[in-house]
C-alpha cells in the first residue's frame, strides 16, 4: 500500500490544508496546525470546510 501522497497544499497561518486519495479511491481533505503541541487535525469530504476550519482555528500554542 502506497502512503499518503498531498497536493494542493497551502498555509492559512500556522495550519496547512491539503488534499489526499484514500485507499478506496475518495479524495479526502485535511487540516492541520503546525504549531507545537497544538494536536489540531480534522478531515473533511470538501476543500471549503477544510479550508473554513483552518481559517476559524484557534491556536492555543
Amino acid at each position: 500500500m502506497r502512503p499518503n501522497r498531498f497536493f494542493h497544499v497551502i498555509r492559512i497561518g500556522p495550519v496547512k490544508v491539503g488534499s489526499f486519495n484514500n485507499g478506496r479511491g475518495q479524495t479526502r481533505h485535511t487540516a492541520a496546525c503546525t504549531a507545537p503541541g497544538c494536536g489540531f487535525s480534522t478531515e473533511h469530504d470538501n476543500r471549503s470546510a477544510a479550508e473554513l476550519a483552518a481559517r476559524t482555528h484557534r491556536c492555543p500554542a
